[in-house]
């Protein structure tokens, strides 16, 4: 055992040594291993120190408080609820009589000898220095004690005044306002004065502001109310001291009193799911993650780290190889002078093992350094606060292990390869003629026809990505694994080639120890870059395909649906101002009740109205037989029926968007023009005060639709709940029904202004849809968007810019990171390969080869290597893509016919699943990459070799 020690303390010193004699490849090296640490640790102290104990969440939810009471609007009605308070139901059945609603007594639930804090928030639309901002305005006194930790105060303080508000940092950034500015709401005179900038720890991106209990939104409400506006619908919790914590018996007592609670005493020590009525329902449970999942989470993640080990150990393996033949006269003295095999294997094994430690301190440390300097960066992303700057010692030490593994792993072949020369081979410096393993060939012909054949069965025959994703991977594996002999397929080509190109195949060939594991780490990261670069390009295609166009190309509409239409008609001025307008049509709605109501507005005073679909053109399996007004319509159909009855025109539901009840707008022929509809008989229906019709639908058999307008809405919900007709005056219209081939963008029906005059329905201005000569540019949209402001109004603007893809960033970023890895791979094998082989190119230099072609030679090297990692990359790459994407469209199918059979599918199509190959990237990764590996190795290699004098044998 002693001798073994100082064998293996021998063996460090000289790898140590090596390593700092050689201090280019030495840091390459370090470089490739520290890289992956630095990442790895720096997102594990990152997600530690993100990751809130209960006690920290209970803090930043709770403050000092030991309960928050919620009314949740279930009228005081008995409830059960979870443990956290997360989900809730009324106690008893409900299914044959009305649920609950209504508001609640927290103040009945409250333990005797409490104190309570009430937390008002609501929502207002604040004048700032650009305009108005949507915020939300908290009411709680912040200077509390129950308060502490849940708001933080970052300049200033809290207001002590009615006319006093402090505002997050968010907000005052947002609005331009600092502390010391005014601020007011929209509908309300009175003005106040920001005295402090807070934040919210779990929520940083917050626009909020605080003012004492009452101080605004109180006023805000009564001032709302009598301007015909919505209120800004505040709503109240209670924060509650105890003593003695509030436990999951208050709770449940609280519960019985209609009132929801989040408790910290139940969060810190939660009752057994035997303890929680709740979890006893049907369809309840604890819905923790499942084993399965968190088992299929690691084995992702234990995939991703083994994947990055691979690709450094084939990127530094070479490096250790090269190394090791450099230091060949050294190895040889060694067992010139007794040692043995294990001694050489040692030396070469203690240079990976001197490296990886290097690398995990270099990684460690900067990863900590790295997440601190950019703690602020990464708050600011994640939108919260760190609990607590957290080192987890054994979590870094075991990812340093990783590194000193990973480093050993990188060494391993190499020692074996040097352990095995003999002593006068050492010495000599002759490398004598080794022949290519002939099991490894047959190793990964094996692996890949095995993997194929899973990720063929798991696409054909099963449901589970995991089955496809490990055929691939085992498949990719195999042809790592065929690499050195398809390098030695690729040399055959070199008869054809000119010399440069030639010697550089013929090196690579004839050096595959080094070759090989470049080209396989090439075709590693390009395989994994063509996989996900297909399944992209194939999603995205299938997105496009579903998208919904709310507009032609290039069309704007703008609607504001608030005062009864009375900022429409200077907004509609506004967008013709500020864009490029060619045809403005200017819609209006049907409005029911006073003038004032918005078309979603159940207020006192306000109706609605209903297109009626004639019981002819209604879906058998959404009619309601009004004796059993809560029985399932389509149960009475058989599956054949059901499966008909979904594809028939009564059934099919469009995706499309309508800005009003069933799509209907008061307009004239222009929104046609608009709209892109070329129809001169349905112009000349308009004209003649006829409704032009794009779903026939709602078109009766004598040609007419009729509109019910409902003024008494309490009493039409309540027939409608029993399956009735609602009471409301019908009014009954001319139709042209056009062709519905055409698309009408959500606009279903266009009623003429006329047509609404005779027929006595009231309407008021809405909005208006543009037709562009050019599509409007940023800055356009911009200053649009800062006049608006002006109007006060809720502006619902829509421009439509077609279906933009998301995954162009993505493929970009793909080919890119595919290419400096390729490149990387590439010019590692090159240098390694100049290193190696200079004194064939000293020999060529004698012999009276031009300059040039030890840089041409260095260029054709790095190309040939990247040239046959990608190709084999690319083939490897399509296969795990095309097996993701036939199963999902089994899945999808699937899917769809389920729907089918319950007579839900809503479309008389299959699902459109393609398989796209992103040509683009291909192209790119097969010839752009190769090339410019090529270029660049060639520009930064110098065209003449130091001479040297002979060595003395």
């Amino acid at each position: 055992m002693n001798s073994s020690y100082h064998s293996w303390r021998a063996a460090i010193r000289i790898a140590r040594r090596d390593a700092w004699r050689y201090k280019g490849r030495s840091f390459l090296v370090l470089a490739m291993i520290a890289l992956p640490i630095l990442g790895v640790s720096a997102a594990d102290l990152t997600l530690r120190s993100a990751e809130l104990s209960t006690a920290q969440t209970m803090e930043r939810k709770l403050g000092t408080a030991d309960a928050r009471l919620d009314d949740p609007g279930m009228g005081g009605s008995p409830l059960m609820q979870s443990p956290n308070g997360d989900s809730y139901m009324p106690v008893g059945n409900f299914d044959n009589r009305p649920y609950p609603e209504g508001k609640g007594d927290v103040s009945k639930a409250l333990p005797a000898g409490a104190t309570s804090l009430p937390d008002t928030t609501g929502r207002a639309k604040l004048r700032t220095a650009h305009g108005l901002l949507n915020t939300e305005v908290r009411e709680i006194k912040a200077s509390d004690p129950l308060v502490k930790g849940m708001l933080t105060v970052t300049d200033g303080r809290f207001p002590k005044k009615d006319d006093e508000v402090a505002a997050t940092t968010h907000f005052l950034e947002n609005s331009d306002l600092k502390v010391g500015s005014k601020v007011t709401a929209r509908g309300l005179d009175r003005e106040y004065t920001i005295v402090g900038a807070y934040e919210l720890p779990d929520a940083l991106d917050t626009d909020q502001i605080n003012a004492l209990p009452g101080a605004l939104l109180t006023p805000l409400d009564k001032a709302l109310e009598k301007a015909g506006l919505p209120n800004s619908s505040a709503s109240t919790t209670y924060l509650v001291k105890v003593s003695g914590g509030f436990t999951w018996n208050m709770v449940k007592a609280a519960n019985a009193k209609g009132v929801k609670v989040e408790s910290r005493a139940v969060a810190l020590d939660p009752p057994a799911d035997s303890e929680v009525p709740l979890f006893q329902e049907d369809g309840w449970g604890n819905f923790e993650q499942s084993t399965a999942a968190k088992a299929a989470a690691l084995a992702a993640a234990g995939t991703v780290v083994g994947l990055a080990m691979l690709e450094i150990c084939l990127l530094a393996g070479p490096a250790f190889a090269v190394g090791a033949r450099r230091s060949r006269r050294q190895l040889g003295l060694v067992g010139a002078n007794g040692g043995d095999r294990r001694h050489i294997r040692a030396i070469v094994l203690s240079g990976g093992l001197v490296i990886g430690i290097a690398a995990a301190v270099v990684g460690t440390i900067l990863g900590l350094l790295l997440t601190f300097a950019l703690r602020p960066v990464l708050e600011n992303y994640m939108g919260a606060r760190f609990g607590s700057f957290d080192i987890r010692p054994l979590e870094l030490l075991g990812i340093g292990l990783l590194a000193v593994f990973t480093g050993v792993m990188a060494a391993l072949v190499p020692a074996i390869t040097s352990s095995r020369q003999s002593v006068l081979a050492s010495l000599t410096g002759r490398r004598g003629v080794r022949k290519s393993s002939r099991v490894l060939p047959v190793i990964g012909l094996v692996a890949v026809t095995l993997g194929a054949a899973i990720a063929l069965y798991g696409s054909t025959m099963t449901d589970q990505f995991i089955v496809v994703a490990g055929g691939s991977a085992l498949a990719e594996l195999g042809i790592v694994a065929l690499t050195p002999a398809l390098v030695g397929l690729f040399g055959r080509t070199g008869r054809i080639l000119p010399l440069s190109p030639r010697l550089a195949l013929r090196d690579a060939v004839r050096n595959r120890g080094r070759t090989a594991p470049a080209v396989a780490a090439v075709l590693a990261a390009v395989a994994g870059t063509v996989a996900v670069a297909t399944y992209a390009a194939s999603t995205d295609a299938q997105s496009k395909a579903d998208y919904e166009a709310r507009l032609p190309h290039g069309a704007v509409s703008v609607m504001i649906d608030e005062d009864g239409g009375r900022d429409v008609p200077s907004v509609r001025a506004s967008v013709q101002k500020m864009l490029p307008v060619d045809v403005r049509a200017d819609v209006d709605r049907v409005s029911v009740g006073k003038a004032g109501c918005s078309m979603y507005d159940g207020g006192e005073g306000c109706g609605r109205y209903e297109v009626i679909v004639p019981l002819a053109n209604q879906c058998p399996l959404w009619r309601t037989d009004p004796a059993h007004p809560n029985d399932d319509p389509s149960e009475k159909f058989s599956k054949a029926e059901r499966r008909k009855l979904a594809k028939d025109w009564r059934c099919l539901n469009s995706n499309e968007v309508s800005y009003t009840d069933s799509g209907l707008l008061v307009g004239d022929a222009k929104l046609m023009r608009v709209l892109g509809i070329d129809d001169p008989a349905a112009e000349k229906a308009l004209a003649a005060g006829q409704i032009v019709s794009f779903d026939k639908r709602h078109v009766d058999t004598k040609g007419k639709i009729g509109i019910r307008l409902i003024t008494d809405t309490k009493a039409a919900d309540e027939a409608q709940e029993k399956g009735k007709e609602a009471p409301g005056e019908v009014k009954s219209f001319a139709t042209y029904q056009a062709d519905e081939k055409q698309e009408s963008y959500g606009v279903s029906m266009i009623m003429p202004p006329a047509a609404a005059k005779a027929a006595g329905v009231q309407t008021v201005p809405f909005g208006a849809y543009y037709s562009t000569d050019k599509m409007p540019s940023s800055e356009q949209r911009q200053q649009l968007d800062a006049e608006l402001d002006k109007t006060g109004s809720e502006v619902n603007l829509h421009v439509e810019e077609g279906y933009t893809s998301e995954n162009s960033i993505i493929l970009l970023a793909l080919t890119v990171f595919a290419g400096l890895i390729t490149i990387g791979a590439a010019g590692i094998a090159t240098g390694l390969a100049q290193a190696d082989a200079e004194a064939d190119l000293k020999t060529l230099a004698a012999v009276g080869a031009p300059p040039r072609v030890r840089r041409t030679l260095s260029g054709f090297q790095c190309g040939v290597v990247a040239a046959m990692g990608v190709v084999l990359g690319s083939a490897a790459g399509v296969l795990p893509a095309i097996g993701l994407r036939l199963t999902e469209k089994r899945q999808e199918v699937k899917w769809y016919e389920e729907a089918l059979d319950q007579g839900y599918a809503g479309t008389d199509s299959l699902p459109y699943v393609p398989i796209l190959v992103p040509w683009a990237t291909l192209a790119a990764l097969l010839i752009a990459v190769p090339v410019g590996a090529a270029l660049l190795a060639a520009l930064v290699t110098r065209s003449r070799g130091a001479l040297s004098r002979r060595e003395a044998t």
